[in-house]
Order: structure tokens, then sequence, then C-alpha cells
């Protein structure tokens, strides 16, 4: 199922204004913090003209390069099936770089990148919610001390929210969206044309001669310049839900003016009063429109993190499903959309993780230090993966296009390496977070695959079983479902079913449930049955990583010309692994990791949507 399908029914400009509040919330809250980084903190600049015009040639240009064309104009055609994001673009590179050595490389780096968005995801409605909030300090200092009280209350009600999902009030978020860019757009025009002059800066030379009289600020200011690229990799992530057409249309017909406008008016502002400097963004509307600017600006920031916090579910949903993690409870919020869940345990981590940063660095400006680390490093792992997945491409765009990612590669190198001497100040807690998840992530894969190879060496072979069946023993009305992750040998589950019960039922099914690495497979591709023997069927069930699994359906549908099994008579078996150190396959502690995720997996009959009353969970014990 692609995702340009609802394009054509539902209309281009349609989509492009659903996609406003959800692809560039992040990117579109930028203009509140991203200018005012340059000239704040220890390594500011001196607000004077000179640095205003650098600071903004280097900032356009950016923009330009990495987004408009680095994103919008090659990055969003390399889609898997209509999926964009790290996880797909990861699946796609596996699958058609057929290089067995880079295979491992290739994984590891999508695993990574993967790690490090929730360190994004964890920071942007932070850093967005508090430097909205802090426009009510400008309108008076006398509020300064809610500033934290409000963004706490804020952020709390935002996850809490969470729960009921976005169904009712997504409506509303591509209007709002709408008027926050005019809005940007309108507040910057209106400060440009007080200080016309402020244009030159469009001319790349301010940069590069910035650049090479003055290296060492050059260097440290990208990293405040790259504050306004962190919603970049936000457009990749999210094309699934609009297709690429409707997210180019709205990023070239709207976002990127406003915010250049609203960049430049800011940088007028700071030409004409240097003091600006300390917040321009709210400093550019006049005094009877910052309180509505206030409630604008965070009501766009809600929207952003919104739009982050279902970022980080549909990515731990696609991992789980691309088996990085175990089964993990996903609710569904919408009876028509499937795209619109709610993954509590993500959820309430999050929240924490949020207030947590809220109340150690207290302010915007001192998060700024954390925020770009996790995001440069994920654009450079986008990077690599296009240029791995363009080195097997047969076209005549190849040289060009490979010439293309190596100058983006070398940008975002130096964008890494400049947010890198924010380590210390913040830059610390993306990293940590990302390497703890990458070997949650990690860990689960290796383990997986150590217990279906302990599996292999000790169970029976499928084959074995179909030649020579156990004819003694006794058989009892009904359908015997055997879930099994391996076709070719036999679930232990019907092992440990004949010691407790000693019989077996007339119609048995093995049935497998493959997870593609393609987002959506088509229906006459979704069951492969083999018939073993007149009682005995092997079933294989297809789905794509943005699927739900529903098996009883797919079940039915495929086994109605066959067994015709009777759903009430019907028995679903399940293996529930326990995890046993001893066999030195894994290091204690890995073993131990993977033997507490295992235990906290959501059980297969509810992932599965298995009937309740019709399961029989069987424990074995796996050595690790």
């Amino acid at each position: 199922m692609s995702s340009i399908q609802p394009a054509r029914k539902q209309g281009l400009l349609v989509l492009s204004l659903a996609a406003l509040g959800v692809v560039y919330g992040d990117i579109g809250t930028s203009p509140l913090y991203a200018f005012k980084e340059a000239f704040a903190g220890v390594h500011g600049l001196a607000p004077v003209a000179a640095n205003v015009l650098a600071t903004l040639s280097m900032l356009f240009w950016a923009v330009m390069i990495i987004v408009s064309v680095k994103y919008v104009g090659i990055v969003l055609r390399f889609d898997n099936q209509g999926e964009g994001g790290v996880l797909a673009l990861t699946a796609l590179a596996h699958r058609l770089g057929g290089n067995a050595r880079w295979g491992f490389a290739v994984i590891a780096a999508g695993i990574f990148a993967a790690a490090l968005f929730y360190g994004d995801a964890i920071i942007t409605p932070a850093i967005s919610v508090l430097s909205a909030v802090e426009g009510i300090s400008v309108i008076t200092p006398r509020f300064e001390h809610a500033v934290l009280p409000i963004t706490l209350a804020i952020i709390v009600a935002l996850f809490v929210v969470q729960r009921f999902g976005t169904q009712r009030v997504g409506g509303l978020f591509g209007p709002i969206t709408v008027l926050w860019f005019l809005t940007l757009a309108v507040l910057g025009a209106c400060s440009i044309a007080q200080t016309p002059e402020v244009l030159r800066a469009l001319n790349p030379s301010y940069a590069l001669d910035f650049a090479w009289q003055r290296p060492g600020a050059a260097f440290l200011l990208l990293a405040a310049v790259f504050l306004a690229l962190t919603g970049g990799e936000a457009l990749y992530a999210d094309m699934g839900h609009f297709g690429a057409r409707p997210v180019q249309l709205a990023w070239y017909g709207l976002v990127c003016p406003a915010l250049m406008i609203n960049y430049f008016g800011q940088g007028a502002l700071v030409m004409r009063l240097p003091e600006a400097a300390a917040n321009p963004f709210y400093l550019l509307a006049p005094d009877w429109f910052m309180l509505p600017l206030v409630i604008l600006a965070t009501a766009a920031t809600v929207i952003a993190s919104q739009a982050t916090i279902t970022g980080a579910y549909s990515m731990t949903q696609q991992a789980a499903r691309l088996g990085y993690l175990p089964r993990i409870r996903v609710l569904h919020t919408s009876d028509t959309e499937r795209g619109q869940i709610y993954v509590p345990a993500v959820n309430w981590l999050m929240l924490v993780a949020v207030v947590w940063l809220v109340l150690e660095f207290r302010s915007s400006g001192a998060l700024a230090a954390a925020y770009g680390i996790a995001v440069s490093g994920t654009m450079i792992i986008t990077t690599l993966l296009t240029l791995y997945i363009a080195l097997t491409l047969q076209s005549r765009f190849r040289l060009p296009l490979l010439g293309g990612l190596a100058v983006f590669l070398v940008l975002e190198l130096l964008f890494f390496a400049s947010n890198l001497t924010k380590l210390a100040d913040g830059g610390w807690f993306p990293l940590t977070l990302g390497g703890a998840i990458f070997v949650f992530l990690s860990t689960w894969k290796r383990g997986s695959a150590q217990v279906a190879e302990q599996r292999r060496r000790i169970d029976i072979p499928m084959a074995d079983f179909i030649a020579h069946p156990m004819l003694d023993v006794p058989r009892v009305p009904g359908t015997a479902v055997y879930l099994t992750s391996d076709p070719s040998i036999v679930p232990s589950a019907l092992f440990h079913n004949l010691k407790h019960y000693q019989v077996m039922h007339e119609r048995i099914v093995f049935l497998n449930v493959v997870n593609e690495e393609i987002p959506w497979v088509a229906e006459a591709d979704r069951v492969r049955l083999q018939q073993l023997t007149p009682e005995i069927a092997s079933v294989g069930l297809h789905f794509g990583f943005r699927e739900e699994p529903d098996v009883p359906a797919a079940l039915r549908r495929a086994l109605a010309e066959s067994l015709q099994p009777d759903s009430v008579n019907t028995t679903y078996f399940v293996a529930r692994s326990m995890v046993v150190e001893g066999s030195g396959c894994l290091p204690s502690w890995r073993a131990g990791l993977f033997g507490w995720m295992t235990r906290q997996s959501e059980s297969a009959a509810s992932y599965f949507r298995l009937p309740a009353n019709q399961v029989v969970e069987l424990g074995t014990q796996v050595l690790l």
C-alpha cells in the first residue's frame, strides 16, 4: 500500500495542509531559539552588523543545501514503498545492497541512527515548549518565575492526553500551523522593510569571508546554525503519512519562505537594536501582539512536540516489527486511521525524561547545548545509507548524485564536529541515551538470533516429523495452531503439549508470522500455504512493518478452502521462553538484559490478536 494513494483521493493541497502540522512542527518552531543562540552563551558573537550578516548567510545556505536540496529534493525519492525514516532506509539499503560483508555495518548504522532519534524526540518537547513559554518573561520580567511551572504543566498535560489519541484535535494542526507560518512571514517582512540591507546576507560570500577570516568562530557558529536544520530528518521520517509530493509542496510553497523571512527579520532587528539579540523572535512583535504571539507559539510548539512523540511511537512499532525490540503493547486510538497509535511504555518514559530535562537545564538556551548532536549524527547516517543505495543504481544521474551526497556528508560532519563542542554542556545526554538504546536494540537482535539458533539445534526438523507421523498418539477433535518462528522445525510447544496431555488434535496448523522489510504487503502475497499432509498444514503470514498483524482474520482466509477450521474449536499454542544464563553465547550482562527484555515482552496472544479464551501458553527454558 503506497502513501501516494491517499494523495490521489484527498487532493494534493489538502494533504499539503495536513503535512504542515505533522511534518514541519519541529523545524517550524526553530525561529524561537536558533538565531538567538548565535549571539548567546559563552561562544556567542557580538551583535554587530557584520556578524549578523555572516550568521544569516551561513544559516540561509545551510537550510538551502541540507533541507531544500538534500532532504526535500533528493532523499525523499529514496522511499521504501512510500515509507521514509532511517529504519525504512536501512531496510531498503539492506535489501538492495546484496553485499554480506557490508550488511552488518548497514544494519548497525541504521539501528544506531534509530537510537539517536529518541534523543531528539525527548529534547524537542522540552526546548520547544520552554522557548515558547519564555515569551511571557519578555512581556514582563515579573512573570519569569512562572516559566518553569507553566512549561511543566503543558508538558505533563501533553503526555497525559496521548492515550485519547489525536483524531479529534488533529484536524486543527494544519490550520494552526498555517497561521503560525504566516505570522512568521509577516513579522519578518515588517522588520526587513525597515532594514532592507539585511538581504545582502543572501550572498554566500558573507559566510565564506567570515569562515576564512575567523575560522574558529565560524566553527563554533555552526552549532547554532544547525538548530535551524533540526527538523530536516522529520521530513523524511514522516513522508509515509502523506507522500513525497505534499511534503515538497508545503516546504517550497510556504514553510521555507516563511522561515527565511522570519530569520532575516530577526537579523534586521538586531542590526537596528543590538540589545534585541537577547530574544529577537518575540521582540519582532509590537507590544499589543506579544501575548497572542506567546499563545500561538505555545500552540505551535505543542503541535511540534505531538509530531515528535507520535514519531517515537511509530519508530518503536517499526523496531519491534523488524526484530530489534520485543513485542510491545501498542494501542490504536482511531477506528479509521491505522497510523494513530499510542505506546504506553514509551509515553511515560518520555514524560519522565522530558520533565527531568526541563528541571535540569531550566532554559531553552541551556537546552540548546544538548540539542543538535543526535540529529546531526542521524543526518550523517542517512547520507551514508543513501550513498550505499546510490552505489547500486544504474543511472546516468549516478555520478552527480554521488557527488552531491559527498558534499552533504562533508557539511554534516562539520556540523557534527561543531556540536561536539557542546558535549560537556549537555550534549552528552542524547549521545548517552542513544548509546543505551542502541545496546537494547542490538541485544534483542543478537539474543533472538541465538535463541533461534539454539532451537534449530535441539528441535526436530519438520521433514522428519512429517515422514514419521505419530500414529499411536490419540487424536481429539478440533484444530491446533502452533506458532513457530522457523517453519523448518517442529515447534517446541507441540512436544510440550504431547508431554502434558499425551494427545494431538485431528487438524494441525504450523503458523509462521513473517515481518517483511517493507511497509505494506499486498493481499495477494499475504499468505503462503503448504499442505504437508491431509491433516497438517504449514502457513506463513506476511505483514509489513507498518501493518497490524491480525492473525485469526488472516488465518481464516488462508484455511477457508483447505482445512476449514471451526473457529470455536481452534486452539492456539504458544511457547514463552525463559532465559537462563549458562551457555556463554552472550556475555552474562547481555544475557541478563535479554532475559529482562523477554519478561517485558507483550504476550503473543495479545500482539497477534489471538482470542484470549482459545490460547494455551507453554513455558520453555533457553540457555544463553
